[in-house]
């Protein structure tokens, strides 16, 4: 049985639609990520599935019940489904553990469970004006987990966090994907977040569905050159440029242009496939380095792992044919 069935999802903005025949499905326990550029439709897909807004055409169903809009419902939401917006409003100057006790449809030892999840058992005593940012957030989501929701939908949830905050949602998020039995679908700017997460990606632009695969697939596949750069950079060489590494040029048949990851380059010695070329720059980054290296006809940025080379330096950089996907 399909846990969560999305059809022919069409919704019109002012001038122009906002989504056009979205359609996907999703399992139980399935991790669903969807990445896009601001305003290609991705919280508005959330809300809908989520019963909060109506759409022009389209059907959204859950667990084989439909799931009704605003219009034809007098209170907006689907019981079974809960949304974590942007905004994770919460009422002021109310003790934390008097805003939790009333959404509360748990046990008091399932509870006491929900809140150590959240990280957020110390906070209950404090008052909701006294919080910061990344505290609100964990409040605001387990106040949502309260009212037993089988899908989570996450608008946004790292935006805005510092560093330490992110990395304990991120910890949290996936407790809840694992520990409660919640089905989770994530919105998320940072490709990080998606691609270590996620078992599917949906990719959208301008309210359609451009792409859908793996992390991997979309990651080292993608359908366009959108795609990639949603999810880091990369090195795009025409078919003249390609022909600088030996074998390369061959395994384009179709002429088409070809796409590099910066860790798919080689730094080594001369010799086999091996191009030579100078430094023009070099980035740290900590985990990695970043150069842009001058090469006969192109210049390519090389992501590795060594900080011995510097400005001007002569290298060789060798290229894979395996690790070239023609666009």
């Amino acid at each position: 049985m399909t846990f969560l069935q999305v059809s022919g999802i069409y919704k019109q903005g002012e001038e122009e639609p906002v989504l056009q025949d979205i359609s996907f499905c999703q399992q139980e326990f399935q991790k669903v990520a969807i990445a896009g550029e601001t305003g290609s439709g991705k919280s508005t897909l959330l809300k809908i599935i989520a019963g909060l807004i109506q759409p022009e055409a389209g059907t959204i169903t859950f667990e084989n019940e439909r799931v009704k809009g605003p219009a034809e419902k007098l209170v907006a939401g689907h019981p079974g489904i809960a949304y974590l917006s942007q905004q994770y409003e919460l009422p002021e100057f109310l003790r934390v553990e008097q805003v939790l006790r009333y959404a509360n449809s748990l046990s008091q030892a399932e509870a006491d469970a929900l809140y150590d999840v959240c990280k957020i058992s110390h906070l209950l005593p404090r008052r909701t004006d006294q919080l910061s940012g990344g505290e609100r957030q964990r409040i605001a989501l387990a106040r949502l987990l309260l009212t037993s929701p089988k899908l989570l939908l996450l608008d946004e949830p790292f935006s805005n966090l510092d560093t330490g905050h992110k990395s304990l949602l991120k910890t949290i998020i996936q407790d809840i994907s694992e520990n409660l039995d919640i089905t989770c679908i994530l919105i998320s700017h940072d490709p990080l977040d998606s691609l270590s997460w996620a078992d599917e990606i949906l990719v959208m632009q301008a309210g359609e569905i451009l792409q859908t695969g793996t992390p991997e697939e979309i990651y080292q596949r993608p359908v366009h050159e959108y795609v990639a750069g949603l999810f880091g950079k990369y090195n795009l060489l025409s078919p003249a440029q390609a022909k600088v590494f030996p074998g390369v040029s061959e395994a384009n048949q179709t002429q088409k242009r070809g796409l590099v990851r910066p860790e798919s380059f080689h730094l080594g010695t001369e010799g086999g496939n091996a191009v030579a070329g100078k430094v023009k720059r070099v980035t740290y980054y900590g985990s990695h380095y970043e150069m842009e290296v001058i090469l006969p006809e192109v210049t390519v940025t090389v992501r590795t792992g060594t900080g011995q080379l510097k400005k001007d330096d002569a290298v060789f950089v060798s290229l894979a044919p395996e690790k070239v996907w023609f666009l």
